[in-house]
């Protein structure tokens, strides 16, 4: 574990961190083909019907996609979702992306434990603020929404997962609206639906949500549950 964890600290470093930049600047085009962009939002509607656990029956979410560069390049949204996830989604979808790498893939989820007071990574969160200039609760583009622009942000639990094609990655996709367990969830799914997730094989196995046994605190890559009704990994 100490060798998983040193490894991961060293990804950390080498991997570029995105930067917030201004809502005057000219928005810039997302790399990721706007078909594939399109495939991935596509799949929430279906997906928060599924049993994901949560509070809502069917889950109301935002869901966010950037490139590698950390471009926002969609936001959408499915039922009556707290104005306040849309931030967090674009947020989850740049901390999956700004942490993982062709080595190591790192959900949003992986990052809270050592996050933490005392954790090894304490202090992350503060490393990338989100702009709130782009905080316009909006599905569509344009000034103030972000499309076009680094919004930034970081969110260290579940619900953001990096997008490979390839091996490489060519962005990341999160997603907010329920419990970060049930977020979790949903992105992991809409990824798998559209075959992106053809994670690295080196250093960790999965980067699915990892809790830790019943009654002990999270460590290493681990997060705490959020409900009795969450969904065990391998049921995801």
């Amino acid at each position: 574990m100490k060798k998983v964890l040193l490894a991961f600290a060293l990804a950390l470093l080498l991997c570029p961190a995105a930067r917030a930049d201004d809502a005057d600047a000219p928005a810039q085009p997302c790399s990721i083909p706007v078909y594939l962009v399109q495939a991935v939002q596509s799949q929430l509607r279906a997906v928060v019907q599924l049993d994901n656990g949560g509070i809502f029956s069917p889950n109301r979410m935002w869901s966010a996609v950037v490139d590698r560069d950390g471009i926002l390049c969609s936001v959408t949204k499915v039922g009556d979702a707290w104005p306040g996830s849309r931030a967090i989604a674009i947020a989850k979808a740049e901390t999956a992306n700004d942490f993982s790498n062709d080595a190591l893939s790192l959900s949003t989820a992986m990052l809270y434990a050592a996050t933490q007071p005392g954790g090894s990574l304490y202090g992350l969160n503060n490393s990338n603020p989100f702009n709130p200039k782009f905080n316009a609760e909006t599905t569509q583009s344009g000034s103030g929404t972000g499309v076009g622009h680094d919004p930034g942000g970081i969110i260290t639990f579940g619900g953001g997962v990096a997008l490979y094609v390839g091996g490489k990655v060519i962005g990341g996709l999160g997603v907010s609206g329920d419990s970060s367990c049930a977020d979790h969830t949903i992105a992991y799914r809409m990824r798998r639906a559209v075959h992106l997730d053809g994670i690295p094989t080196g250093i960790m196995a999965s980067d699915n949500i990892q809790y830790p046994p019943t009654g002990q605190p999270p460590t290493g890559f681990e997060q705490p549950h959020c409900f009795p009704q969450d969904l065990a990994p391998g049921a995801i």
